[in-house]
């Protein structure tokens, strides 16, 4: 894969750049101010970005920002974004059209390469790559609120690993649990969410994302 990163952290960037070509990916590009992801992203188009959401010069969400603008000139570019806090606004932005070919995820990921790497060869492949964390952070409304609170505990972790974008046989196994548990916990998250069971893929992602559009319309003053 040809892999844009852009990270204003020295250590961290030059640590990627390390991982990917040692795994036999091409880094086409490397960036590290916010003002150059923009035209980096249109001039390399790369199977996949890494971005940072903070960079330079304003370290706040100049990097989430080019992302969802590369998105809007170049439909499906796959996108993983890296961050160490959840940005509500422009991560909902980013996933509003579609969820296809994009990843957001806490940077502790990183430190797990097998995992990273796995994120990034489904988002590069059109796929969904989301940290629970995110999903969680993304579907609360406003304080005091908590959409996922009908959930039981095992339905909140199938929904996590679904965003994850595992399918049924792995969520099965990583849960320890028959694969035709997992369909049944699937089912009760949707009614719980009032949506309408998808069938698997990344589909069932779009589906949580679709109630969370929603909400966030509704809520909005």
């Amino acid at each position: 894969m040809r892999i844009l990163i852009a990270e204003d952290n020295a250590l961290l960037r030059e640590g990627l750049v390390l991982l990917l070509t040692s795994e036999g990916h091409e880094v086409c590009a490397t960036v590290e101010h916010g003002d150059e992801l923009l035209p980096a992203l249109l001039d390399h188009r790369p199977d996949v970005a890494v971005v940072d959401v903070r960079l330079p010069p304003g370290f706040r969400d100049e990097g989430l920002r080019a992302a969802v603008e590369a998105r809007r000139r170049l439909p499906g570019l796959p996108v993983l974004i890296l961050s160490q806090y959840v940005e509500r606004a422009y991560a909902t932005e980013l996933l509003a059209r579609s969820a296809a070919g994009v990843g957001y995820l806490l940077k502790d990921r990183v430190g797990r390469a097998e995992e990273f790497l796995q994120a990034l060869t489904r988002v590069a492949g059109g796929g969904t790559a989301l940290d629970p964390e995110v999903i969680t952070h993304l579907m609360a409304r406003h304080p005091g609120h908590d959409p996922l609170a009908a959930l039981t505990p095992r339905e909140r972790e199938v929904l996590a690993l679904m965003a994850e974008g595992h399918n049924n046989p792995t969520i099965a196994t990583l849960l320890f649990i028959a694969e035709s548990s997992v369909n049944k916990h699937i089912g009760h998250i949707f009614t719980k969410l009032g949506m309408p069971t998808p069938d698997t893929g990344h589909r069932r992602v779009l589906a949580v994302l679709t109630y969370l559009r929603t909400r966030t319309a509704h809520s909005t003053p």
